[in-house]
């Protein structure tokens, strides 16, 4: 990085930022951070004032998980981070790279009580309940070390939010010398005779099986090599949708979450999992618990030594992992456990009719597009039947469980990676959370898709009550004329009135300027 000439501490936190690769930053400018404003125009990181500060948050997630690069937000005092705590969850429940930078009260006046604009008590202590690392700076010297800090962290560390909050008198301060991107460490590297264990369980399994998580996704071919190898099936966490092509042949995609996918685990002898915390939002059952025959890789620990019992863990980088262990692994010619559909019981009829409907936006959009989705029935359906083809391009927010998560972060992923095409998978209640960052897709002329099932219920809800024995109550609601607001904030908008009509309004919205609404409803099917 060469020499710049910065005045003040906020100048120079933008020089350093660019110098670490930042080229986004979402958020929006107010009162307490100007200061951080003042070197963007001569920056060339792009800023991208958006709607709210939720839709910061889950813009600068999506990005993050489309690009593998954390993503970057700047944001006030007081109510600015309690808006992005939210997205900061999400991002910490699946480990997603997010750097929030905040600002702070002077710290001549700093939480005293005397009713300062946007005080709160413990500030930091609110971020610090969702975030792998958290810091005050006090100085210039404290801003530097805190965002090398950041960058090594998301260099070697799992995934997770980092915050920083600075005050507002520092960031005037003038910033001195020594603004400039420092070394950063490696992922750590597995034990050679952990792997050289891990070969010698696989090799002499009759039934192995490979489950990969998000962890992984940096993994997929070492992984595709090792299962052809072993002639053994490969299962997905829905983190993990995509880390191998869903069209493989040993491809199984996510089934945790049905009874005989759990069955399936139980009859391996050998299972590989590989960046995957085996979470209750991976099964959608607290009960399950695998305490044999299992070899985890995974660069948290902490992640290795719980729920379950580890034959071997080991500390590492996936890639680096499976790309030790796939020389060793002995090809065979037979398959031990079969490459069964693992269907439970009959098809249920709403999961058959967003199967239909799921089966016409796969095949209307190109293999490499990103899907970002919201926590909605169409979506929980897509977690199982959607195929993902491509590593990266599955948004699914999947342990905090955030609704209006959807919009936003399929927003994030189009500045991220702005030559793929981007759909975004939302519900008609969870939409109105963040319907407001269609401004933003419009002020950029994002090509955006937004795919709006309307069905005029909380349609999960509706049947976990029904399921728990409770008159379903609460559950439907009056919709806005969605066509009417997409078009007020000038964004295309399109309901088709049959499949075929909508496999030909995705086909025109991937061609149009700027972002499209499609509005879905079950009476379309019968169209």
């Amino acid at each position: 990085m060469s020499k710049r000439a910065e005045l003040s501490t906020g100048e120079a936190l933008v020089g350093l930022l660019e110098a670490y690769g930042v080229d986004t930053i979402f958020g929006i400018p107010g009162v307490h951070n100007i200061e951080m404003y003042r070197a963007l125009p001569r920056s060339k990181i792009r800023h991208v004032l958006v709607r709210h500060e939720q839709g910061a948050g889950f813009m600068a997630d999506g990005y993050a998980r489309a690009t593998g690069k954390p993503g970057v937000c700047f944001t006030i005092t007081g109510p600015g981070v309690l808006n992005i705590l939210t997205p900061m969850g999400q991002a910490w429940s699946d480990s997603s790279s997010m750097l929030v930078i905040a600002t702070a009260l002077d710290i001549r006046d700093s939480a005293q009580g005397r009713g300062r604009l946007h005080e709160m008590l413990d500030q930091r202590g609110a971020a610090a309940t969702v975030t792998n690392f958290h810091m005050r700076a006090y100085t210039p010297k404290d801003v530097r070390d805190a965002i090398a800090s950041a960058f090594a962290i998301f260099a070697s560390q799992r995934p997770r939010p980092v915050y920083i909050e600075i005050p507002i008198d520092t960031l005037k301060e003038p910033a001195g010398e020594g603004w400039t991107a420092r070394a950063l460490p490696k992922l750590p590297l597995p034990d050679a005779d952990q792997i050289a264990a891990a070969v010698a369980k696989l090799n002499a399994a009759k039934r192995p099986l490979i489950l990969l998580g998000g962890g992984a996704m940096a993994a997929g071919t070492e992984a595709i090599a090792i299962a052809e190898k072993l002639k053994a099936p490969i299962l997905t966490t829905v983190a993990g949708k995509g880390v191998v092509p869903a069209d493989h042949r040993l491809c199984l995609g996510h089934r945790l979450g049905r009874a005989a996918g759990v069955q399936f685990l139980r009859q391996s002898d050998a299972i590989l999992c590989v960046g995957s915390e085996l979470a209750e939002t991976d099964f959608w059952d607290t009960s399950v618990l695998l305490e044999k025959n299992l070899i985890r890789i995974d660069i948290d620990s902490a992640s290795l030594a719980r729920p379950h019992t580890a034959e071997i863990a080991i500390l590492g980088d996936a890639h680096a992992a499976l790309a030790a262990i796939a020389p060793g692994i002995k090809a065979r010619s037979t398959r031990g456990l079969p490459l069964d559909d693992l269907q439970d019981g009959p098809p249920d009829a709403v999961r058959e009719m967003l199967k239909t409907v799921l089966g016409v936006i796969r095949d209307s959009l190109p293999r490499e597009a990103i899907i970002a989705s919201d926590m909605t029935q169409i979506a929980y359906a897509a977690n199982e039947e959607f195929d993902v083809l491509t590593p990266r391009t599955w948004i699914h927010p999947v342990g905090f469980g955030t609704l209006g998560f959807g919009l936003p972060a399929g927003i994030g992923a189009k500045f991220g990676a702005s030559d793929t095409p981007v759909a975004i998978l939302h519900g008609d209640y969870g939409i109105q959370y963040t319907l407001n960052e269609l401004g933003t897709a419009v002020e950029h002329k994002l090509n955006v898709i937004v795919l709006l099932w309307n069905n005029e219920l909380l349609g999960a809800i509706h049947d976990s009550m029904a399921h728990a024995g409770i008159q379903p109550n609460n559950v439907t609601l009056r919709n806005p004329d969605f066509q009417a607001l997409a078009k007020a904030y000038g964004c295309n908008a399109e309901k088709p009135g049959s499949l075929k009509a909508l496999a030909n309004a995705i086909k025109a919205a991937l061609k149009a300027e700027g972002p499209t609404l499609i509005e879905m409803t079950p009476r379309m099917i019968q169209g």
